[in-house]
C-alpha cells in the first residue's frame, strides 16, 4: 500500500507582512531623519517671518535647500508633534545637518541673535539707523512707532518720544522682536539703571524724571569726559538757578532733519523749540540717550557757582565762574575759531 505525504504550504499571515512592511518603512524615515542634505556643511540663513504658517516654513527650508522629499519632511515634524511650535525669526543652518537636526532648533527657538553696541549719547535717529544695518527694523516704522502716544502711556514715558529712554548698551536683539520688542527692552534696561535712590535724590532736587533725563542728555552732548561731566551740570544747575539761558550747542541742531559738522553760529541764532541759545529753561525732551555717568551728573552736580565753559579743543573743557574769565578762556582755547 503505497502512502502519499502532503506537504503544507507555508503562507506567511498578513499580519506579519503587515509588520515587516511597517519596520522596513519605520527603518526608512529614521534613515531619513538622520542623514544629512549633504555633507558640504556650507552654512545658511534663513528667516521665517511672523504669522508663517507651518507649510509656508517648509517651504522656506526647501527653497534654502535644506530639505529634501518635502512630504516625508512633513510627515517626521507631525510625528514629533512639531508642527505648531516653531519658532519665528532668523535662524543659521548648516546643508550637513539631518532633517531631526534641523527640526529640533526650529522647535527650541535657537534663532540667531546679534549683538548690537548702542553707544551712549546716540540720538533715536542714529540708533533707528544703527538697528537699520543689522535689519532688524525698518526705519521708518521705528521712529513712527517712537513717537506712539499709546506706547508712551504704556511705557509711561511724559515726552513726545521715547528719546532720552533708550538706554545705550550692548543688547541681544533678533529678528523675530520687531520695533516695539526692541524699544520695551531699552526702555525696561533704562528703568533698572534709574534707581529708586536717583528717583529719590530727583524729588530732593525739585525735578521730575523726565527733567533728570532731558538734563542728562544736555550733559551727555556736551562732553564725553566722563569725569567733567558734574562740572558741566553745575553750569547748567546755576544757570537754572539764575534764570539765565542755558546756552548748549547741541540744543540748536537737534531737531534738524540732518546735520553733520561742528555747530556754526547760524545754527545758535535759528528758532527751535530746542534750541536753549532761544528758549528759557529745559529744552521740552531730551536730545539724545544719556547712560549713567551723563544721569548721575545730572543729579549730583559738582560744588561751585561755575557758570561758563569752554572747549579746549581737546575734548575737554575750560570752567568759568565769571564772564571775564570765560571770555579769555575763549581767546585762549578758541582763537583759531572759524567765525561764520
Amino acid at each position: 500500500m503505497r502512502i502519499r505525504t502532503t506537504t503544507r504550504k507555508h503562507r506567511k499571515s498578513p499580519a506579519v507582512i503587515l509588520t515587516v512592511i511597517i519596520f522596513f518603512v519605520m527603518l526608512a524615515g529614521l534613515y531619513y531623519a538622520l542623514s544629512s542634505t549633504d555633507s558640504r556643511k556650507e552654512p545658511v540663513i534663513v528667516d521665517i517671518p511672523r504669522g508663517t504658517s507651518f507649510l509656508q516654513s517648509v517651504d522656506l527650508l526647501e527653497e534654502a535647500g535644506l530639505v529634501k522629499h518635502k512630504y516625508l519632511f512633513y510627515a517626521l515634524v507631525i510625528t514629533r508633534n512639531a508642527q505648531g511650535n516653531i519658532r519665528a525669526g532668523e535662524y543659521e543652518l548648516l546643508t550637513s545637518m539631518s532633517p531631526m537636526e534641523i527640526i529640533d532648533k526650529l522647535v527650541k527657538g535657537q534663532i540667531k541673535t546679534y549683538d548690537v553696541p548702542i553707544p551712549e549719547d546716540f540720538t533715536m535717529r542714529e540708533i533707528a539707523v544703527r538697528l537699520v544695518s543689522y535689519r532688524l527694523v525698518d526705519e521708518k516704522q521705528f521712529l513712527s512707532l517712537s513717537k506712539d502716544t499709546k506706547l508712551l502711556a504704556e511705557l509711561d514715558i511724559e515726552g513726545r518720544s521715547v528719546e532720552g529712554y533708550l538706554y545705550p548698551e550692548t543688547y541681544k536683539f533678533d529678528k523675530s522682536m520687531g520695533p516695539r520688542a526692541i524699544i520695551e527692552a531699552m526702555v525696561t534696561q533704562f528703568r533698572k539703571r534709574f534707581t529708586p535712590a536717583m528717583e529719590k535724590r530727583a524729588k530732593e532736587l525739585g525735578m521730575t524724571l523726565h527733567e533728570v533725563v532731558t538734563l542728562a542728555s544736555l550733559i551727555g552732548k556736551e562732553t564725553g569726559y566722563e569725569k567733567e561731566k558734574p562740572q558741566v551740570s553745575a553750569v547748567f544747575h546755576n544757570r537754572l538757578r539764575k534764570k539765565m539761558k542755558l546756552q548748549s550747542d547741541p540744543t540748536s541742531v537737534y531737531d534738524l532733519e540732518s546735520f553733520a559738522g561742528a555747530v556754526k553760529k547760524k545754527h545758535l541764532l535759528r528758532k527751535s523749540p530746542f534750541n536753549t541759545y532761544i528758549i528759557d529753561g529745559l529744552p521740552p525732551s531730551p536730545i539724545a540717550n544719556p547712560a549713567i555717568d551723563s544721569l548721575q551728573a545730572a543729579l549730583y552736580p559738582a560744588p561751585g557757582n561755575y557758570l561758563y565753559f569752554v572747549s579746549n579743543n581737546d575734548g575737554s573743557h575750560k570752567f568759568s565762574s565769571s564772564l571775564s574769565a570765560h571770555n579769555k578762556a575763549v581767546l585762549k582755547y578758541q582763537i583759531n575759531r572759524k567765525k561764520e
